[in-house]
C-alpha cells in the first residue's frame, strides 16, 4: 500500500499463492494497474499479484498438438492464463498423408474478434502476446493491429509494456511453410515490434542472411537480431558443422555418434532499456549468450517451435514490475525450456511407431515433466 492511507484493511483469506486484502475507501485511491472487483453496496477492492496472463494467436488443430494446442496446456500449467485467438482451424496438422480440411481466419475477422474483446474490457490486463504460425501478409498486419492496441491499453491503465513473444514460423529443413514475401515482413515490420523472438535455424537464416555452420555464425545471427529490436533472442535449433562434442562435458552422452542439437540463447539488456522507453545505443558487446548441446531424436514431430516458445515465455517473464528485474535468468531459463522440450520428445519417440499420428506430441503425459522441468542439460555461456 506504500504511502496511500486506507480506511480500513483487513485480510480475507491467505494462500501460498496469493494473499488478498478487503479495503472499503474511495475508489479514486485505488491504484489503476491492480485488479478491482466491486460490490454492489460498497467500494471493495480485491487487490492480488499481477496476472499473468497471455493472449495467444497460433494455428488449431482437432487433433494432434501442434500451435495453440502446444502452447495452451503448458502456459496454464506454468501458472498463465491463456486466452486463445485461432488463426486456422484445421482438422489436423498439415504433415498428415491425406491431407487436411479446414477453415483460415483472414485479417479483418481477427480485427473483429479484438473488437468485441475491446468492448468488454478483456484486453485491459494481458501482459504477454505470444504468436505462431500466420499465413498471410495480411493477417501479420493486423497482428500487429492487435499488438498497438494491447500497448496502447497497458499505456493508458499505467501497467508494464505487454511482452511479445514472437516464433517467426515460416520452414524448416530448407522448406518455406509460408508464402515468401513474409520474410521482409517479419524482418522489417514484425520482429522490431518484438521483445522476444524463437526462430530455428533456417528462420534465422531467412531472416539475417547469415549462413550457420559455426558458433561465431550463430553469435553474428543473434547480433543482427538484436539490432533489429529484441531483447532476448532463442535459436531453437541449430546443426553447427565442423564442432566437435565435448565444449560442455555435461552435454555428452556415451556412445551418441551423431551430430548435437544445439540450442542458442542471447540477452542484449540494452535493448530491454530501450523497450521500456530510454534511448541508447546498442551494443553486441552487452549480450550474455549461452549454449546448450543435446543428442538428436530419431523422428519427425510437429508442434516442437510451438512449444518451445510457449516454455520460453513462461521461464522468462520477471518476477517484480522493478525494471531492473527484466534482465532474465536466461541459462536457468534455457535449461527448464531445453530439458522440458527434450523429455517431451524423447517420452513421444518411446511411445513406438513410425505413423504421423504416433509422433504427435506426448503432452499430456507429460505434464511433470513440464511443471518441473528435469536435469539433463546444463547451459554453457559463450559470449558475455
Amino acid at each position: 500500500l506504500k504511502s496511500i492511507r486506507y480506511p480500513t484493511c483487513q485480510p480475507l483469506t491467505s494462500t501460498s499463492l496469493l494473499s488478498i486484502y478487503l479495503i472499503d475507501c474511495h475508489p479514486w485511491l485505488l491504484p489503476k494497474t491492480d485488479i478491482r472487483v466491486w460490490a454492489p453496496d460498497s467500494y471493495t477492492y480485491i487487490m492480488s499479484n499481477r496476472v499473468k496472463r497471455v493472449l495467444s494467436i497460433q494455428s488449431h488443430v482437432v487433433s494432434g498438438y501442434v500451435g495453440n494446442k502446444a502452447a495452451v496446456f503448458p502456459l496454464q500449467l506454468l501458472g498463465f492464463d491463456v486466452d486463445v485467438i485461432n488463426s486456422v482451424h484445421f482438422s489436423n496438422h498439415t504433415g498428415h498423408p491425406q491431407g487436411f480440411k479446414g477453415d483460415v481466419l483472414n485479417g479483418d475477422q481477427l480485427r473483429t474478434i479484438l473488437d468485441g474483446l475491446e468492448d468488454n474490457g478483456l484486453l485491459d490486463n494481458v501482459g504477454h502476446l505470444l504468436t505462431g504460425y500466420i499465413g498471410s501478409e495480411s493477417f501479420l498486419q493486423a497482428v500487429l493491429d492487435v499488438l498497438h492496441k494491447l500497448r496502447e491499453k497497458s499505456l493508458i491503465n499505467g501497467g508494464r509494456q505487454v511482452r511479445y513473444v514472437c516464433d517467426p514460423v515460416m520452414g524448416d529443413h530448407g522448406k518455406f511453410y509460408v508464402p515468401l514475401e513474409l520474410v521482409d515482413a517479419y524482418r522489417d515490420h514484425v520482429i522490431p515490434q518484438a521483445d522476444v523472438v524463437t526462430p530455428n535455424q533456417f528462420e534465422v537464416e531467412q531472416i539475417t542472411g547469415i549462413v550457420i555452420q559455426t558458433q561465431e555464425d550463430a553469435l553474428r545471427a543473434c547480433r543482427a537480431l538484436h539490432d533489429l529490436g529484441p531483447s532476448l533472442v532463442f535459436i531453437t535449433s541449430a546443426i553447427l558443422k565442423g564442432e566437435e562434442r565435448g565444449n560442455n562435458n555435461n552435454n555428452n552422452h556415451e556412445g551418441d555418434k551423431s551430430s548435437p542439437i544445439s540450442i542458442i540463447a542471447s540477452q542484449r539488456k540494452q535493448n530491454i532499456k530501450k523497450n521500456h522507453g530510454e534511448e541508447v545505443k546498442n551494443s553486441h558487446n552487452d549480450d550474455d549468450v549461452w549454449r546448450i548441446d543435446t543428442k538428436q531424436i530419431p523422428g519427425r514431430y510437429t508442434g516442437t517451435g510451438d512449444l518451445c516458445a510457449a516454455l520460453l515465455l513462461g521461464h522468462t517473464v520477471p518476477d517484480a514490475d522493478d525494471d531492473d528485474n527484466a534482465f532474465v535468468d536466461l541459462s536457468a531459463a534455457m535449461e527448464k525450456v531445453t530439458n522440458t522440450m527434450f523429455s517431451v520428445i524423447s517420452r513421444t519417440a518411446q511411445s513406438g511407431g513410425t505413423s504421423v499420428a504416433s509422433q504427435e506430441l506426448k503432452l499430456i503425459q507429460s505434464k511433470q515433466d513440464i511443471e518441473n522441468p528435469p536435469q539433463v542439460y546444463e547451459a554453457y555461456r559463450i559470449s558475455s
